[in-house]
């Protein structure tokens, strides 16, 4: 049997999906809501909850919910979203040493220079994604860099909620998942030249792996 929160959930759902709820309108008050299910204000605001997490409404603080209005669904595929025809990005650097996890991700000593470059793109006026680059800070003497050339590009995806920071800048729920992807390219030596921590809301996003096989011929004797 359903609780109380998913069918509060389930019929607002069904008022957004059916238009009864246009995108851009607001609300009722959550005490109205509360009053009108016959619960209690948390068990509403639980219900609301479902409805951020899904990307349907959105939470304005001191304004109320609002129905959000549809977000394209961009593919993560390659080290690149698409499509990218009305995305723009920003991007700030900013000169640092290597700490924490960096130092075992870009193999390098601890405290070694690094430029991070924090490129954070819009859909629109909207915030979509961010990404923080590192690479090393090398001396004159180290120039044209990286020599060898990006060979080889390892990705770990996982499914977590966002930080404080990341919701705060993407203006998203702290109950909305997103994908968080490590990427660290090296070159033919196997020097790493280049970290990538992206952070993709999971509500606009999904994630494509293409597996390329090598078939070898069998070559019978006669």
């Amino acid at each position: 049997m359903p609780s109380l929160r998913d069918t509060i959930a389930a019929d607002l759902r069904t008022q957004i999906t059916a238009g009864h709820l246009q995108a851009g309108a607001r609300l009722p008050s959550e005490p109205r809501l509360a009053a009108q299910y016959k619960v209690s204000t948390p068990t509403l605001r639980n219900a609301l909850a479902l409805l951020q997490a899904e990307g349907l409404i959105d939470k304005i603080h001191g304004k109320g919910n609002y129905v959000r209005h549809p977000l394209r669904r961009l593919t993560y595929a390659e080290g690149h979203l698409t499509p990218d025809v009305d995305l723009h990005v920003t991007i700030r650097t900013t000169n640092l040493r290597a700490r924490g996890d960096l130092i075992p991700l870009l193999k390098v000593p601890s405290r070694t220079p690094l430029t991070e470059f924090l490129c954070l793109t819009h859909q629109g006026e909207r915030p979509h994604s961010m990404a923080r680059i590192y690479v090393p800070r090398l001396e004159p003497a180290e120039l044209p860099w990286p020599r060898a050339g990006q060979a080889e590009t390892r990705e770990v995806v996982a499914a977590r909620l966002p930080t404080p920071e990341e919701a705060s800048t993407l203006r998203l729920s702290t109950t909305l998942a997103v994908l968080a992807i490590t990427r660290v390219s090296a070159d033919i030596t196997g020097r790493v030249i280049e970290v990538a921590r992206l952070t993709l809301p999971g509500d606009r996003t999904e994630a494509l792996f293409t597996t390329h096989h090598t078939i070898e011929e069998r070559k019978t004797e006669g």
